[in-house]
């Protein structure tokens, strides 16, 4: 009886518009590598620091890397250490225990590097905002070079967020997207 119920839900459910979304992913694409190539001549490498989240931005920041939205395709991948990032992508409330942290992640990036809020949380402190252990957002640490608001943002917003950064690092205008 459940498996009954099971497969009718699944099979009557309507299929994901991907038609959509693969038009937009390759418009995507040749723009961050236009964008990417221009700036720094390479593919770009994303150090996360997760500053106390409830993991909802870090579970869309990792749906980037599945097979649908591929970040890898767009010329971005993560890297464990902040020596070879180029970008500092930071989820959460951005707490005071974390200033240290964070600090010595940007510290320890070469230059050029970018700061990215992701998420309300990052910006302001989200629905935390005002306690004691929250600072404030990211920008409290440290200046950030692209907010991309939301709680939490889709992939698309993500990876669309990334490309407004670099297409708008040569003006140096700072981004909101969300």
């Amino acid at each position: 009886m459940v498996w009954k119920t099971l497969a009718r839900h699944v099979i009557s459910r309507a299929a994901p518009a991907q038609a959509a979304d693969a038009a937009l992913a390759k418009t995507l694409r040749a723009r961050l590598e236009a964008a990417g190539q221009k700036k720094l001549g390479r593919a770009l490498a994303i150090r996360h620091v997760p500053a106390g989240s409830c993991n909802g931005c870090e579970l869309e920041l990792r749906a980037t890397q599945n097979l649908i939205h591929d970040l890898t395709q767009y010329g971005l991948s993560f890297t464990p250490s902040p020596r070879h990032a180029d970008i500092l992508l930071i989820t959460g409330v951005a707490g005071v225990n974390m200033r240290e942290a964070v600090l010595q992640a940007r510290a320890a990036m070469p230059d050029p590097a970018f700061v990215v809020a992701l998420g309300d949380c990052a910006v302001d402190g989200g629905v935390f905002k005002g306690s004691p252990a929250v600072a404030g957002g990211a920008e409290a640490f440290l200046p950030v070079d692209l907010v991309i608001a939301g709680c939490a943002p889709t992939p698309t917003q993500i990876i669309q967020g990334l490309l407004a950064l670099l297409e708008a690092h040569g003006e140096g205008v700072r981004e909101v997207v969300g």
